[in-house]
């Protein structure tokens, strides 16, 4: 048996390899150069990586920034760092814990009172494969925070969104979803075998799959979401390859993979495009492999998934649906 774990390593870092090889040819800077002067945009998960470079792209676009972040020590960090680099003083930290229902809804309410507008909001903050954690509210932590915060968090905004029409709403997602299954008889883990990477590839497509039933229900409003898979970052090299299976794939192939994974700076260019480019006004309902729209995996088309997904998700925040002029849309339940 000993003698195919070599092959079987070499397979699957030549496979990692060649998705690598894709995503890196694929990937470029934002095509756009759009301007967003005045423009007010929320960016979670932005004191760091990915976050942090799409919050100081946008800022030198001339928007209006909010970093919201849990860590609120790095996110003014962050913020002071790109006021500086940026010149723009309109980049601001907030406190936001997407592992907490409380902590979404008094960010929203403070947002809600205090920003005139809102134009773009990026639900880009995750975590990853990390080990079997539960939110403060009871929930798998990847779903919790990927997935079912921002999903609150969406929902609580969603009347400043359409006040400030045409606004924008952009869902990180990952190439990963396409190996996820969204489990409605245990969607937190409570009865199966806890798989830390099948709950983050299930966290990752409820993203694309509740992207696409929102945008159904914006329709009307000139609020549109998209979703997207913004490249393969240094910090998630492991998840695609298998290079750290052997000391072969680690020490000979390595240096490779560390030349082909993008930079945060990079990987942050298609939540930028999503964000600015004119030619996307009125795009909705979309999934972006980097730069190009691309059809998501087959589950995430699943108009039935899409609607009971959205259904139990509501059920979990804590929402009640109101039927509107427009459609549904989310509220929070009164206390």
């Amino acid at each position: 048996m000993s003698r195919y774990v070599l092959p079987l390593s070499v397979l699957g870092t030549a496979v990692g390899g060649a998705v690598l090889l894709k995503d890196f040819v694929a990937g470029g800077a934002c095509p756009s150069k759009a301007t967003i002067p005045g423009k007010t945009v929320i960016v979670t998960g932005a004191n760091t990586g990915i976050g942090k470079q799409t919050a100081l792209e946008l800022a030198k676009r001339g928007g209006n920034i909010i970093l919201a972040c849990r860590d609120m020590e790095k996110c003014e960090a962050a913020a002071k760092e790109i006021r500086g680099e940026t010149l723009n003083h309109r980049v601001n930290a907030r406190h936001l814990d997407l592992a907490s229902l409380k902590s979404i809804r008094e960010f929203a309410a403070q947002v809600t009172e205090e920003e005139e507008h809102v134009h773009i909001l990026i639900n880009n903050a995750a975590v990853m494969r990390c080990p079997h954690w539960t939110t403060e509210d009871g929930f798998e932590m990847q779903l919790g925070v990927n997935y079912l915060g921002h999903f609150l968090l969406t929902n609580l905004l969603l009347d400043k969104l359409k006040a400030s029409a045409p606004s924008r709403i952009i869902n990180v997602s990952s190439l990963a979803h396409i190996a996820g299954h969204i489990d409605f008889e245990d969607l937190n883990w409570e009865k199966r075998k806890y798989d830390t990477k099948a709950a983050y590839c299930q966290s990752k497509l409820a993203v694309v799959v509740s992207t696409k039933e929102l945008s159904r229900r914006l329709q009307g409003t000139g609020v549109t979401v998209n979703a997207l898979h913004p490249g393969v970052a240094r910090t998630e090299l492991g998840r695609h390859t298998g290079m750290h299976s052997s000391a072969f794939s680690s020490f000979t192939l390595g240096p490779i993979f560390w030349l082909l994974v993008k930079s945060p700076q990079l990987a942050a260019q298609p939540s930028v495009y999503l964000a600015v480019a004119e030619e996307l006004e009125g795009v909705s309902g979309k999934y972006f492999d980097v730069l190009k729209e691309k059809p998501p995996a087959p589950e995430a088309e699943d108009e039935e998934v899409a609607k009971r997904l959205w259904a139990e998700s509501v059920r979990l925040v804590g929402l009640e649906i109101s039927h509107g002029s427009h459609g549904e849309r989310g509220q929070p339940l009164p206390k």
